[in-house]
């Protein structure tokens, strides 16, 4: 089963951590101001995971 990132906006405190680490997948949505993932086909787990081990409230995790 292939494994998607989320964001939990809701915790989400806007550091740009995410950003920084991993452009390829998340990016600010100009509009909302909120952080999005773009629809890939596949995602860089390694990069992914260091976003997740780096984000200062851990609102970034798997879904299946």
């Amino acid at each position: 089963m292939r494994q998607v990132p989320v964001i939990d906006i809701r915790e989400c405190s806007d550091c740009g951590t995410c950003l920084e680490l991993c452009p390829a997948v998340f990016r600010r949505n100009d509009v909302s101001g909120f952080i999005e993932i773009l629809e890939l086909p596949e995602y860089p787990e390694d990069e992914i995971r260091e976003a997740i081990s780096c984000c200062p409230r851990d609102c970034i995790t798997w879904e299946e």
